[in-house]
This record gives structure tokens, sequence and C-alpha cells, in this order.
């Protein structure tokens, strides 16, 4: 696991300096880091590593680490990177958008 989070800080640093490399060329450069997501890959993996009767379980397991208590669905970051593909996300360069991080609540409700 520390050479995973170790490449991982490594991608980060590397897309915080090549933005400065390639803004003449206006590319945009960002970080998806997805956390397990519910794809047959996924699914197979486990069958191999725990048994096909206790893939449910594990899949259940794994969704249980993410904030929202579940795995993601491959749409849902297909979804993210339409987004950054996209015009709507023109402004936004160098980020690492994380589907997983548990962010503290806020004191009192944001209202726009």
């Amino acid at each position: 696991m520390s050479l995973y989070g170790g490449l991982k800080a490594a991608l980060r640093h590397f897309v915080r300096s090549w933005i400065s490399e390639v803004k003449e060329r206006a590319v945009r450069i960002n970080v998806l880091s997805s956390g397990a997501i519910d794809t047959l890959s996924l699914r197979t993996a486990l069958d191999r590593a725990s048994g096909e009767e206790n893939v449910e379980r594990e899949v259940k397991r794994m969704g249980q680490g993410n904030p929202l208590g579940r795995l993601g669905a491959p749409r849902e970051i297909g979804k993210a990177v339409v987004f950054l593909s996209s015009d709507a996300s023109s402004f936004v360069t160098g980020i690492e958008l994380s589907s997983t991080v548990a962010w503290p609540k806020p004191a009192s409700p944001v209202r726009t």
C-alpha cells in the first residue's frame, strides 16, 4: 500500500509541474482519483481472491470504507471525466478530483 500511495503522490506532483510546462499550449491536466469502482474486473479479482460465494460480501465491505457507504459506479466516474473534459471546467487545471475523500461537515449549511 505504501508504494501505491507514493506513486499517487508522485503523480499529483508531476501534474502540478506539468501544468506550468504546458500552459502556453492551453492544455489542462488534472488527476481523477477514484476509489474502488464496482466493475467486472473488480468482481473477478474478488472471486479469485475470496471465492464466488464471497464476492457480494466483499463488495459491500469495501463500500463501507467509503464515506458514501458504497462503491462507485463506472458511470459516476465517467461523468467526472466528462466534466473535466468539457468547457464547464475550462478554468480547472492542476487539481485532484477525488471521489473517496471524507470531507468534514460544515459548521452550518451553505446557502446559495
